[in-house]
């Protein structure tokens, strides 16, 4: 009796909703005064709800005030933060794929604080068109007649069909009906384009006379599916892609080609792996192209669509590029990748991504050198820290045969798994994202930015100590 009359006097106790929020700093937050509202409700019916089945703190004030302000650091913090790549791959779709040097986002920046030129002509003050902000680029770098970015690749693939396909066959290898995160699938994509999909050859072999054989009164296009994120070896064939162009104009049917990954240099120039490149394909006669810009581009999340310019101004036309369409961020930033792009053999150190790309074994063992010399451990814990060669991937379907040479930071110990030096590193205010190989947790050196190598440490000084 004398404890459900305690309760009883508790709960009339419990501070209102109205009370704590006045408590609160709330302009500290920087969230929308709702969310925080929620987030002091509920934990006013937890403390209510732990009363009721009786537990009873020595201040009430206090433990119901300690409790908000945990839920508060759980709902109001963003859902995005600054993560280290310690995973070794550079184009890491979870962690938002090609990453932006810091020069680039300071130039970048400028521009963005105010009002931006998007579809206004300085020179005669007349209306513009934002797809010509990067054109004249892409048409240098790659010999398109004319360019559209939209808002990634599966868009790019999707208008291009639609606009010149749409309710016409197009055909494809049976080779090429790749699948790449997200379920995005070429069969899928082609059927919601409104487009008939004709399949030729088959999975490992795929000849001229496959397409000569099925191009009709009804065939809209000839599709090619680059493979970026597998390989067939073995007893295989495709067809040469100057032979296939040549067919399909010789039978005025358009060749389309989605690339993909979409290297717009010599990769082998610039010592990394060979990667079709965009002009080579522009070269042989393909009509319309089609590219992600956050791959081996190294920009912001786009498709890009180059070829022909009668063909990119139907696609122009289309009411779905007015959905597809990348806002003046996109176009900012693209416009300063595409230029870090002097010569096949020149890029720019301000391109993040070919320049993760290059550093060799020897630029990242010295890293990892001076990374644990300024780890000094505790006496405490039991994790040993050793250097280790590794081989990374490129990572978003790129490159997918190709491993890269790199240096990891391996972490064992007797008492923690590696499941749990994992969930440390992740869990630490700075996430530190690495990966398991048997025994032990790694951290790799091949996609930790210039720059962070003095917050690592402090991270696993602190997530260790």
């Amino acid at each position: 009796m004398n404890k459900q009359k305690t309760n009883q006097e508790l709960l009339r106790q419990l501070p209102s909703v109205d009370q704590l929020l006045d408590s609160i700093p709330i302009s500290s937050y920087s969230t929308p005064y709702n969310i925080i509202r929620k987030s002091v409700r509920l934990s006013v019916s937890e403390v209510r709800a732990e009363l009721i089945s009786g537990i009873i703190p020595a201040d009430l004030m206090e433990y119901t005030m300690n409790k908000v302000l945990w839920q508060l650091s759980l709902i109001c913090k963003s859902k995005l933060d600054m993560v280290i790549n310690g995973t070794g791959i550079i184009l890491h779709t979870g962690l938002g794929r090609a990453p932006i040097s810091s020069e680039i986002i300071d130039r970048v920046s400028k521009k963005l604080c105010g009002y931006l030129n998007v579809e206004l002509d300085i020179p005669t003050g007349k209306r513009g068109e934002r797809a010509e902000i990067v054109e004249n680029l892409l048409s240098a770098l790659t010999g398109s007649e004319a360019s559209l970015i939209v808002n990634n690749n599966a868009a790019a693939v999707l208008i291009m069909l639609n606009s010149i396909t749409e309710e016409k066959d197009v055909i494809i290898s049976r080779g090429q009906q790749v699948e790449i995160g997200g379920s995005f699938r070429i069969p899928d994509v082609i059927k919601k384009s409104g487009c008939n999909m004709i399949e030729v050859g088959a999975t490992n072999k795929t000849h001229l006379h496959d397409y000569a054989n099925a191009i009709g009164k009804n065939t809209g296009a000839v599709l090619v599916a680059h493979t970026s994120n597998y390989k067939v070896i073995g007893f295989t064939n495709d067809v040469d892609l100057k032979e296939l162009a040549t067919l399909c104009k010789k039978r005025r049917v358009p060749l389309l080609v989605d690339l993909g990954s979409g290297a717009i240099a010599d990769m082998q120039k610039i010592g990394l792996p060979p990667e079709p490149q965009v002009k080579e394909f522009i070269r042989a006669g393909v009509s319309v192209i089609t590219f992600s810009g956050d791959k081996l581009l190294g920009g912001p999340q786009s498709g890009i669509i180059c070829g022909k310019k009668a063909l990119i101004k139907k696609i122009h036309k289309n009411p779905m590029y007015r959905a597809m369409r990348c806002d003046k961020i996109t176009y900012v930033f693209l416009d300063d990748i595409l230029r870090t792009y002097y010569k096949p053999d020149v890029i720019s150190s301000d391109n993040l991504t070919i320049r993760l790309f290059r550093r060799d074994v020897d630029e990242l063992k010295i890293i990892a050198d001076q990374l644990l010399a300024g780890i000094k451990l505790s006496d405490k814990t039991d994790v040993r820290i050793d250097i280790e060669k590794t081989f990374v991937e490129a990572g978003s379907g790129s490159l997918p045969l190709e491993k890269f040479p790199s240096v990891a930071l391996t972490f064992f110990s007797k008492s923690l798994k590696p499941k749990q030096l994992s969930a440390m590193f992740r869990n630490y205010k700075t996430p530190v994202l690495g990966y398991i190989n048997g025994n032990r947790f790694r951290i790799d050196m091949k996609a930790v930015l210039p720059g962070q190598e003095k917050i690592l440490t402090e991270v696993i000084k602190s997530v260790l100590k």
